[in-house]
């Protein structure tokens, strides 16, 4: 399900809400929360300002990553932005994938570690682990930090252990899972961040200087930034840094790495399914099944993972699951495409998703939200006919604009200029079907686009 153009942030695997909905909703209730200041890669900067104005959030800022520099620089693009007007911030670092099940004692754990982080220690959380993990890193915690109720000092983080060495940290209780949340404040770790990786930080300043404001977003130098070194905040700062502190948290935290988290987290059946979508089991135990297009049936199945969307299937027995790895890297090596993305792709003004495809011919059906308009444009290669489902369309073709209401429908040429509008209050409904030697997505020559799209 979590495809290049559809991480898992923006999936909805645990509720109705996406992880990246769910992140920033857990936020409510915490006493002198700001709107929330997101980092994230360029590709995907409508998913996240779409999501988030689904559930009324509007962003302090969304600062676009032109490529992946791991976590420490990103959150110290994120300290220059909140420094600049707010010297003394406190930052709440949060992944957007992971699922917190106890919001009482996260908000608890949060004001422990702010207190901390104004005794000028950088805080991170060490989940209480009920089992021998060998998927997560450890932290080790030392002695109790005086006049700060519930904290430690760090000993030392320790990578993914093998499964005798995490028995033995579970047995001696001084180990937690490193939950990879943090609580800084802005100049502190900026401070720790240039005395530890001052070239991150250096990259960091040059390309939040050179950065651009394009619409609502604020576009990092993609030459400063991609010159910038890529770590961790663990291996950057944490596990150099003499200010390390530790707040042992058990919050119902889990970092959804695989399926089978997904089954141990899920409502369970009488037979210990996890069941989601139009699914029927009998005679089955222990199994997660999820169905997102058709009725998928198991029947006498025991600990395995069934997974159907509109492109692939997944089966696989619980023990297997985390080598699905392995699939992708057979996918991209034979250059297949559903690693990348969905048959349904989002676009800044809604989504297209293919129907049918075949020789000199594709169909798709597009959704345009009310007030988008797609990009005035042409292909060289393809011809499009365009037929109104529901809601209201205007098309520009060459020199002609007109208005299409339900079942009429228009043609554009190859060659011509056109664009595509809802201007109604509802979202326009449409089946595309193009007809040409080339389909390609990358057959679009665009002359005006109001997202500033290339």
């Amino acid at each position: 399900m979590s495809r290049q153009l559809l991480p898992k942030q923006f999936l909805p695997l645990v509720s109705d809400q996406t992880m990246l909905q769910e992140t920033v909703a857990r936020l409510r209730g915490l006493p002198g929360v700001q709107p929330p200041t997101v980092v994230s890669n360029s590709e995907h900067r409508f998913l996240v300002a779409e999501q988030l104005r689904a559930i009324d959030v509007a962003p302090r800022a969304q600062i676009l990553e032109p490529v992946g520099r791991n976590t420490a620089p990103a959150v110290a693009v994120a300290a220059l932005a909140l420094e600049r007007t707010d010297p003394d911030a406190v930052m709440l670092v949060l992944p957007a994938d992971h699922l917190i099940r106890d919001l009482s004692a996260f908000h608890e754990a949060v004001l422990k570690a702010a207190a901390v982080v104004r005794a000028g220690l950088l805080a991170t959380f060490g989940i209480r682990p009920d089992h021998p993990a060998t998927g997560y890193g450890y932290i080790e915690r030392g002695e109790p930090i005086a006049g700060q109720d519930g904290a430690f000092r760090v000993v030392r983080f320790v990578e993914k252990p093998d499964a005798q060495t995490a028995r033995t940290f579970l047995d001696r209780g001084t180990y937690a899972w490193n939950s990879g949340m943090f609580v800084f404040g802005a100049k502190r770790y900026l401070e720790e961040l240039g005395r530890h990786a001052p070239r991150i930080l250096e990259g960091c300043r040059a390309a939040w200087g050179k950065a651009a404001s394009d619409l609502d977003f604020v576009r990092l130098d993609a030459a400063a930034f991609g010159a910038c070194p890529a770590d961790s905040i663990d291996y950057a700062v944490m596990e150099k840094t003499g200010a390390a502190a530790v707040i042992p948290a058990d919050i119902g935290w889990s970092d959804v790495g695989s399926w089978t988290t997904l089954w141990e987290v899920g409502e369970k059946d009488t037979d210990g399914n996890v069941l989601r979508g139009d699914v029927h089991v009998r005679s089955s135990a222990n199994c997660y099944v999820r169905a997102e297009k058709r009725l998928v049936s198991v029947l006498g199945l025991r600990d395995v993972v069934v997974v159907e969307t509109d492109d692939a299937v997944l089966v696989a027995s619980k023990d297997e699951v985390q080598k699905v790895k392995d699939v992708v890297g057979h996918l991209d090596a034979n250059q297949r495409t559903e690693h990348v993305s969905h048959r349904r792709v989002y676009r800044p003004w809604g989504y297209y998703e293919s129907i049918d495809d075949g020789d000199r011919f594709q169909v798709k059906r597009l959704m345009v939200k009310p007030g988008a308009a797609l990009s005035l444009q042409m292909h060289h290669h393809r011809a499009e006919h365009w037929v109104v489902v529901s809601g209201t369309a205007r098309v520009t073709r060459g020199d002609d604009v007109m208005l299409l209401a339900e079942n009429q429908s228009t043609y554009i040429p190859i060659g011509a200029k056109h664009r595509l509008e809802n201007p109604g209050k509802v979202d326009l409904y449409l089946v595309e079907v193009q007809s040409g030697g080339y389909l390609g997505e990358d057959d679009i020559v665009r002359f005006e686009d109001v997202y500033k799209r290339s």
